[in-house]
């Protein structure tokens, strides 16, 4: 996990401190901080502003279908960040889906406008989740409390409810402000430059490699101090209620007639933005596409490629996370503490620059790696490992370490302990942390834009090249297959939230 990263912090100290205090002054580098910056903070406010009336309105009103409302805001999750993008461009133009059908034409999103809309409708879900459970367990006799003393309901709102939300709303801006700060697929198709774009630009075009490895350090640094930054505001804060007596029972506020058709007119748009139009837009170039038949064949071998590579990982990513998991349930000690942290470093670390990083790895430090599938396997199953650690943790920690003990006082050693008892007992979080992996590397972008083979071509890279030459009709099966597959991890939240 660390040593690819040392190879980056080495390639790119191989630049003299002149250089290096050049690079740091260029008007460009400071352009792409401030559009870094910009992107942030408008896909985290609108983002909000999505996800905190969705939440509210299903967990504190009694607004009708509100099962309805709370699948279809979790829906979006199907639709990555790229594929939105390529439906806001199918939108526009000429040719577009305005033109063609309502007979006036849009001129076409792009810049920070057109990333923030893509990102925000992508992302927003991770909020409305976090939001939703933080409105579930907030004890309303805090806000009755206030009220009772003469507050107003903006009051409550701003002074006793939105403080006990921070928790949550933090914890979803993390989720996606690292995903913004990481995404190149979004950013590349809305032409709008950021340290992500320009990373890959830089290497890809062969202009200045010194110089993208230090953007990409730089990158690193957003990321991690986005991490400080979160982990600092929530230090020696409380939330609980110390007070003596029982918590008051959940009780959802009536909306009048006027308010049910203004809270659904809300839904509606919100869906219509984030699921609707990627449908619409891509049922339109489908039903153009003159020989559908035809495609089937390479649609089938990009995803005989994605499948290739996702497989593999899901797997790798599980055996990796098997001892971690183990160490730091059934053992714990500052050294398991610090192995199990050190396998969030790939998630956190964004992914085009985790991915350079393993190119100069490759390149200098184990030339029969690169360009292999092998290596483009073992980069998803490091980056993506946190995603397996989570559900097998908690499996280790539902299971009864008594069950285990009885099995070693019977004469099982470790081995056979684990094979036969642990390994079946937590089988239901291996396989979770499978499909976890399993979904979001059939669609991942920037890592297999970087490291991907000669000739190896997966859904992902298929369909985002197709729409940045704007091929948009031959583009439009590789994004609805990615939809598809999405779709397999939205299903899995939503089995898991109905069970939880």
């Amino acid at each position: 996990m660390v040593l690819p990263l040392i190879w980056l912090v080495m390639r790119a100290a191989q630049a003299d401190m002149a250089q290096v205090i050049d690079m740091f002054t260029r008007p460009r580098t400071l352009q792409l901080l401030v559009n870094t910056f910009l992107l942030v903070v408008c896909t985290l406010a609108l983002a909000t502003a999505m996800a905190l009336p969705l939440a509210w309105l299903v967990s504190r009103t009694n607004l009708r279908g509100r099962r309805l409302v709370n699948v279809l805001a979790v829906i979006p999750l199907a639709v990555p960040g790229y594929v939105m993008a390529y439906a806001l461009i199918g939108l526009s133009g000429n040719f577009g889906f305005m033109n063609q059908v309502f007979g006036f034409t849009i001129p076409r999103l792009q810049g920070l406008p057109g990333a923030t809309l893509a990102l925000s409708l992508y992302t927003f879900p991770y909020i409305y989740l976090n939001l939703r459970a933080a409105f579930a367990g907030l004890d309303q006799s805090l806000e009755e409390a206030a009220r009772a003393l003469g507050a107003t309901p903006r009051e409550v709102f701003f002074r006793v409810t939105l403080p006990h939300l921070m928790p949550a709303l933090m914890a979803g801006w993390l989720v996606v402000g690292l995903y913004v700060i990481g995404d190149f697929g979004a950013v590349a198709l809305m032409r709008f430059e950021v340290f992500s774009y320009a990373i890959y630009l830089q290497y890809s075009a062969m202009f200045d490699r010194v110089y993208a490895a230090w953007l990409a350090l730089m990158l690193i640094a957003i990321a991690l101090s986005v991490v400080w930054w979160e982990s600092r505001l929530r230090e020696g804060a409380h939330y609980a209620r110390t007070g003596s007596g029982a918590g008051s029972a959940r009780r959802l506020m009536t909306l009048p007639p006027l308010a049910q058709v203004l809270g659904w007119a809300f839904v509606a748009v919100v869906v219509l933005a984030s699921i609707g139009l990627p449908i619409a837009v891509l049922s339109f170039w489908m039903v153009r596409l003159d020989d559908l038949p035809g495609v089937l064949p390479a649609l089938f071998r990009a995803f005989s490629q994605s499948l290739s590579v996702a497989a593999p990982a899901a797997l790798m990513a599980a055996a990796m996370a098997l001892p971690v998991a183990v160490l730091a349930v059934r053992y714990p000690s500052p050294l398991s503490t610090f192995i199990n942290r050190l396998a969030f470093v790939g998630y956190a670390v964004p992914a085009l620059a985790f991915a350079l990083a393993f190119v100069f790895f490759s390149l200098h430090g184990a030339r029969f790696l690169y360009q292999t599938q092998f290596l483009l396997v073992m980069v998803y199953g490091l980056s993506f490992l946190a995603l397996a650690l989570g559900p097998i943790r908690s499996a280790l920690y539902q299971a009864r370490p008594s069950v285990e003990e009885s099995a070693r006082a019977l004469g099982h050693g470790p081995l056979s302990v684990f094979a036969r008892v642990t390994l079946p007992t937590i089988r239901p979080g291996v396989v979770a942390g499978m499909v976890l992996v399993f979904v979001i590397a059939m669609k991942e972008l920037p890592i297999a834009f970087l490291l991907a083979p000669t000739g190896f071509r997966p859904l992902s890279i298929t369909m985002f090249s197709r729409t940045s030459e704007g091929m948009l009709m031959e583009a439009a099966p590789y994004a609805a297959a990615i939809m598809v597959f999405s779709a397999l991890f939205v299903g899995f939240v939503l089995r898991h939230d109905k069970k939880t």
